[in-house]
């Protein structure tokens, strides 16, 4: 991974180096002899390598210097001044020249990412643990989707069940509620009719003379026995107080039904609406 960073950025450095003393030895040479102006090229590529390795020093030991950076970043400058001014002023190649003008900012650019990625760099076993709790999380994070999406679809298909349960009860009721409403109006019909009504006078005139009871509907629902040697009928007082003993006589107090099972045990008598009254009253 290092190798990464480091190569294109020491790549970038020696063709800026080569470019910038190519450039000054063309420029000086008319006017002074050449290995004077190959002196001058390589004092400024002298320059920018020598702050670059104590740049690369100070990096190692976790330090940093700013004014070293600066003479860096100067002699990157001047490398790259160099090489513009020459793309300026030479007739032939002149966008040639300008188009490698940028090479020494880019490679002390480079240098510069690779100080950055030696900063943040981590060791191989730092690596493995980070890819180990980010998979943990991402296992979590998929155990709880798919444990999420089953209960989705568990719940979906319950209420499904509950809806189409509760749909044929409401049909069931629905027809026992439409057969019960035609037999109560036959027998409202045949109670309210005329003819009903002289069949039963004509019935009840030879037992009780000049009296017609009345003919209501039946009621469905618990009846009590006659007790033909049944005492005198309660009083509300009586009966309540009754109640009331029957229902504390045991602890937790009794529900209505087993009340009502030893208030008859016991030999009294009231009808289930006066005893169910009762009950109201007293709980």
């Amino acid at each position: 991974m290092k190798a990464k960073t480091v190569l294109p950025a020491v790549a970038m450095t020696a063709v800026s180096m080569v470019l910038t003393l190519a450039v000054v030895v063309m420029w000086l040479s008319p006017v002074m002899p050449w290995p004077v102006a190959l002196v001058v090229g390589l004092g400024i590529d002298g320059g920018w390598l020598a702050t670059l390795a104590y740049e690369r020093r100070l990096a190692a030991q976790g330090d940093h210097s700013r004014a070293v950076t600066g003479v860096g970043w100067s002699f990157g400058l001047i490398a790259a001044g160099v090489l513009i001014a020459h793309a300026l002023a030479a007739e032939e190649s002149a966008g040639a020249w300008l188009a490698v003008a940028w090479l020494p900012i880019a490679a002390k650019a480079l240098w510069l990412v690779h100080g950055l990625w030696e900063r943040t760099a981590l060791t191989p076993n730092a690596l493995g643990a980070i890819r180990g709790i980010q998979q943990e999380a991402r296992d979590e994070a998929a155990v709880a989707r798919a444990r999420l999406r089953a209960e989705a679809t568990t719940e979906e298909t319950r209420l499904t069940a509950v809806t189409d349960a509760g749909a044929r009860v409401a049909r069931v009721q629905a027809r026992t509620a439409h057969s019960l409403s035609r037999a109560w109006s036959t027998l409202e019909t045949a109670r309210e009719g005329e003819d009903t009504g002289r069949a039963l006078t004509s019935v009840t005139t030879r037992v009780t003379p000049g009296v017609t009871p009345a003919w209501n509907l039946p009621v469905w629902g618990p009846t009590e026995p006659l007790a033909l040697d049944a005492g005198p009928a309660l009083t509300d007082a009586a009966l309540d107080a009754l109640v009331d003993q029957i229902r504390h006589s045991e602890t937790p107090a009794l529900s209505y039904r087993e009340m009502a099972t030893r208030f008859r045990a016991a030999g009294h008598s009231a009808s289930e609406v006066r005893l169910r009254a009762a009950w109201k009253r007293v709980a």
